[in-house]
């Protein structure tokens, strides 16, 4: 994206996304249609994800602290979002939190906030 550079001191935290709004707009570039209802009452919003946070922690096993003698490392284990960079989000607006940061404006999304994600390359990776 043109801002990666500038984001580039942001972390993203945990299940969250930073989603860089698109231009208010009634259709999609992929024809997908948002209903007009929605579109009025502000609640669904859509843009370009930029940076997404590690996941969900994972706790780590107990049995791992049970010999004394055993280094104690604070390694998380994280299972990934299904959001990538590049992807065009479409999400629930009150579930984000708007931020403004070097001028331009941003959401902090929760994956569970997001309804549809549009990718041009579904190839796995």
């Amino acid at each position: 994206m043109e801002h990666s550079s500038l984001l580039g001191k942001l972390i993203v935290v945990g299940d969250r996304v930073l989603i860089k709004p698109k231009s208010a707009n009634a259709k999609t570039g992929s024809g997908l249609f948002l209903p007009p209802g929605y579109k009025e009452k502000e609640e669904i919003q859509s843009g370009y994800v930029v940076k997404v946070g590690p996941g969900f922690p994972i706790p780590l096993p107990s049995d791992d602290f049970d010999e004394p003698w055993k280094k104690k490392e604070n390694n998380i284990n994280y299972i990934p979002l299904q959001a990538k960079i590049g992807d065009l989000a479409i999400f629930l607006k009150k579930g984000a939190v708007e931020i403004h940061y070097r001028g331009d404006k941003y959401f902090i999304v929760p994956q569970h906030s997001i309804l549809l994600l549009e990718r041009d390359d579904l190839n796995p990776e």
